[in-house]
């Protein structure tokens, strides 16, 4: 943000602004107006009086999408492969690369999908707690009623110490602690309750491998009777989505979601990193993850008719980056060689230091990280899908626009990651969605009439193809043949391939289907970074396997958590070369195995120590420092695989459809 901008409300008078050296910068159809140093960029100006423009690429021209219309000459343009001529003739440009120079309005589109809503997720039961958790016997949050001998003359004992002892007589609860925000209105609490108090204690907080003594949270008058509540997020780089949790009963009453907030400054990590770097632009950042945590709790309070102080404790399970930006930690050296963190395990945090609307005294709990993109988000699936303690030689992976992989057992497990980038999502794919209402999932094609079929999320009118969709549509294409095996379609082999603006292009839906009534087609550029993102993940995979001595073959179960994968078709993403050519049963879906394990630390005291130990268990392999990543991301850029031999079901299916 540039410095001496202004906001709406605080806007000099054009003539000031004018003598300021400001320039006026009007926004439609919002209104709003903001006065510049001229040199801002159209999209600082925007983000300066609160007007949302989506920069996907994180501001770096890469992407198309902050794309805007101007009227008047005030801009300096900078020619990008994004915007055609035609586009230019009528005004629109870059709001990332078009800096201000004179007095100048901007119509901004609103944002496609915005108003669009993740799926729902499975709300997890207590049921799915691992065996050994004691959630019953050791509580992580405990409310209970306290009679308080009042002072006198004759027992003149603080009234902290008064509190303590009674807690220590009645419920065996003794060396409370407790913060200074609390024990400042103490004397009142208790007098204005008349020595009769509820009060809610964070029964183990754990810190660097100590556990300290019981700590207060809240004190109300006992004939309240609050509840206790707890709120477990999965903290997302596409989507967020968090638990609410009965402390008592261990149950979800509820569970909400929302796109990361952060989409508009970034689709996937690097370009948020990259934002980050702009003035600004980590602050921002920072308080786009909290809000977006914000409105979860906002909407989780008014179905279930809540007050957010009964929220006692929180924990937040996500990637190495996004618990740095939710920290307000520069992530730059994430992404400079060789790849270092500023923490793996963050401090104990209170939720009033990071602005969430829960109580100020509640505890945050970021689940560990283990390096630079292996983040906590993986040690919790670790400890939700039960690898942690199996001897089955196993293989976590969590696709997403991140791909993260762990192999090993109980005693030993590796990890590494790859960018698989948004295509998983619907990013990257001119006619690509996330997965809502309208966006097409499942495909098939006929293999007589060569025509498709599909179904859409919610079986609504098809409005574009979101990642499960969008592998389905490849692995029809290619077993068919109007795809080959270096992903070029085929044009006299089916009526719907056709040239495109860039390129031959497949038609899936025809206009007259559609919701917008244009046609729903994916062309070859949407095709190769299909095919980019499922040969990093598979290389990793590959090359994890290979660190340790071990064939794909030998490994006995594949768990495959994220909200992603629980949407993809298996002997589908075999077909593509995304998944080893394995038996279908030696695979399961989990969901969201992120939620499930910050849903199981929530609860359970013991585990969060188990996913330490996790954490320093696992030995992380940087791809980049690997000489044969490389090797195998080339072989897997064919589909399936340059080695045909590596997938003898897909030649085998070749073989029975006679593609080509």
């Amino acid at each position: 943000m540039s410095d001496g901008a202004s906001t709406r409300g605080l806007d000099p008078p054009e003539g000031a602004a004018v003598a300021a050296g400001l320039v006026p910068v009007r926004f439609e159809p919002s209104l709003a107006a903001v006065s510049v140093p001229p040199g801002t960029t159209l999209l600082d100006a925007a983000t300066t009086v609160g007007v949302e423009i989506d920069a996907p690429c994180g501001a770096q021209g890469r992407c198309g999408r902050c794309k805007v219309k101007v009227v008047g000459d005030g801009v300096r343009r900078r020619p990008n492969v994004h915007l055609p001529p035609a586009a230019v003739a009528e005004g629109y440009v870059l709001a990332c690369e078009t800096v201000v120079q004179g007095p100048v309005t901007v119509e901004v589109p609103p944002p496609r999908e915005r108003r669009h809503r993740p799926r729902g997720h499975a709300v997890a039961e207590p049921e799915e707690l691992p065996v050994h958790c004691d959630w019953r016997s050791n509580p992580a949050v405990r409310v209970v009623d306290v009679e308080v001998d009042p002072p006198s003359l004759a027992d003149n004992t603080n009234d902290f110490d008064r509190l303590r002892r009674a807690l220590a007589r009645q419920h065996g609860i003794e060396d409370v602690r407790a913060e200074l925000p609390l024990l400042r209105r103490l004397g009142k609490d208790l007098r204005m309750s008349s020595w009769k108090v509820g009060v809610a204690l964070e029964m183990r907080d754990w810190v660097y491998g100590t556990y300290l003594p019981p700590r207060l949270i809240r004190i109300y008058p006992s004939a309240f009777g609050q509840r206790s509540l707890g709120l477990a997020v999965d903290l997302g780089t596409t989507s967020v989505v968090a638990y609410l949790v009965d402390f008592t009963t261990a149950r979800v009453i509820d569970t909400a979601s929302a796109y990361n907030r952060q989409v508009a400054c970034g689709e996937d990590v690097i370009s948020r990193i990259v934002y980050a770097r702009r003035e600004g632009g980590l602050r921002r950042l920072q308080a786009l993850a909290v809000e977006t945590v914000n409105d979860l709790l906002d909407e989780l309070e008014r179905r279930n008719g809540l007050e957010l102080y009964e929220i006692h404790e929180v924990t937040i399970a996500g990637n190495t980056t996004m618990i740095h930006l939710l920290l307000g930690l520069d992530p730059r050296y994430l992404r400079e060689e060789p790849y270092i963190p500023t923490i793996g395990q963050a401090p104990k945090l209170l939720a009033g230091e990071l602005g969430l609307r829960v109580n100020a005294l509640a505890r945050v709990h970021a689940m560990p990280s283990v390096g630079s993109y292996v983040g906590g988000d993986i040690t919790s699936g670790v400890i939700s899908s039960g690898m942690y303690a199996t001897d089955k030689l196993t293989v976590f992976v969590d696709i997403g626009t991140n791909g993260e992989m762990v192999l090993g057992t109980r005693d030993w497990m590796v990890a590494c990651a790859c960018s698989a980038g948004p295509a998983f999502e619907g990013g990257g794919v001119r006619c690509g969605m996330r997965a809502t209402a309208g966006a097409i999932e499942d495909v098939w094609i006929d293999s007589q009439t060569l025509e498709p079929s599909y179904r859409t999320v919610d079986d609504a009118e098809p409005a574009g193809v979101c990642g499960s969709g969008l592998i389905d549509l490849v692995a029809e294409l290619f077993v068919t043949g109007i795809l080959d095996k270096s992903g070029r379609l085929v044009r006299d082999r089916s009526r719907r391939v056709r040239s495109g603006p860039r390129g031959p292009e497949y038609v899936l839906a025809w206009g007259s289907e559609s919701a917008d009534g244009r046609d729903i087609a994916v062309d070859e550029v949407d095709i190769d970074n299909l095919l980019r993102a499922k040969a990093a993940v598979y290389a990793g995979i590959a090359v994890l396997c290979r660190s340790v001595g071990v064939e794909l073959a030998d490994v006995e179960q594949f768990l495959i958590g994220g909200a992603f994968g629980e949407y993809v078709d298996i002997e589908k993403a075999i077909r593509i070369g995304l998944l080893p050519d394995l038996p279908v049963e030696r695979y399961r879906f989990l969901g969201n195995t992120s939620a499930l394990g910050a849903y199981t630390a929530l609860l359970c005291v013991n585990m969060r120590q188990d996913v330490l130990d996790v954490a320093e268990k696992m030995t992380y392999l940087e791809l980049s420092a690997d000489n044969t990543f490389m090797d195998e991301y080339t072989s897997a850029l064919f589909l399936p695989h340059t080695h045909i031999e590596r997938f003898p079901s897909v030649a085998a299916a070749l073989d029975g459809e006679g593609a080509r």
